[in-house]
């Protein structure tokens, strides 16, 4: 398959995916499935079952993302003490994560862990101030039994965790989850590169999938890379000039 061919794969599936959803009346709220991660009616749930897990009740340190159907999985982690690293949108600030800490928060847990209150209570912290992440919660349109997921498209969290690999901040043993809706999970092949990561978890409503082998990439591979991304997000640009 060349590149063209699977970006069109990819991007039928998505569509795929994305009608389903909505005739199938399962996305929260009034909107479309349709060009984001959607937020799925069952969130709640699939957070609950995700919680249950021993790998989520080990871990102190969690990388999640800011999308609305993981934002359960934040604000219970906050709850339950683990600090919290979620990106800011499109890894835009030099220091483009913000972290959540439990212990010094000003509001309720509900309203830090969204991301629309998040810029405001949270400080934004470089790579240089991470710690270790225990556990990846990341979004999803599909994603197969095999761990091949699909994002909206644009690339964000595989630089995310491409950023944190490089960094040392995850390695094997950090585990990378992903909360969906059952009709998200697809039986199809998924077409995969270089630069994806697939998730060692899948948690929806009323199952939990282990998926294997574990793939992920160990740093950034920058021939990826397009000069409009580096561009736009300042952490590319400082490491691109420590090469």
């Amino acid at each position: 398959m060349t590149t063209t061919d699977v970006d069109a794969r990819k991007d039928t599936i998505r569509r795929q995916v994305w009608n389903l959803l909505d005739q199938q009346g399962v996305v929260a709220g009034d909107g479309s499935a349709h060009g984001r991660i959607p937020n799925f009616i069952g969130a709640e749930a699939a957070a609950d079952q995700l919680a249950a897990l021993p790998t989520w009740e080990a871990a102190s340190v969690i990388k999640a993302v800011p999308d609305k159907a993981q934002l359960p999985a934040r604000a219970r982690a906050l709850r339950e003490g683990k600090v919290v690293y979620m990106a800011a949108p499109k890894l835009a600030p030099p220091q483009p994560f913000y972290l959540l800490d439990p212990a010094k928060l000003s509001v309720p847990a509900e309203d830090a862990a969204s991301s629309r209150t998040a810029p405001s209570v949270a400080r934004n912290v470089g790579l240089e101030e991470l710690r270790p992440v225990d556990l990846i919660v990341c979004g999803s349109v599909a994603v197969n039994r095999h761990g091949v997921r699909l994002g909206k498209g644009a690339g964000y969290s595989d630089i995310e965790v491409a950023l944190l690999a490089q960094a040392g901040l995850i390695g094997p043993a950090t585990t990378i989850v992903t909360t969906v809706h059952p009709l998200q999970v697809i039986d199809e092949d998924i077409p995969e590169t270089s630069h994806d990561f697939s998730v060692d978890l899948i948690v929806t409503t009323d199952e939990v999938i282990t998926c294997a082998p574990q793939r992920r990439p160990s740093g950034l591979d920058w021939e990826e890379l397009s000069a409009d991304q580096i561009a736009a997000m300042p952490v590319l640009q400082a490491l691109q000039s420590n090469r």
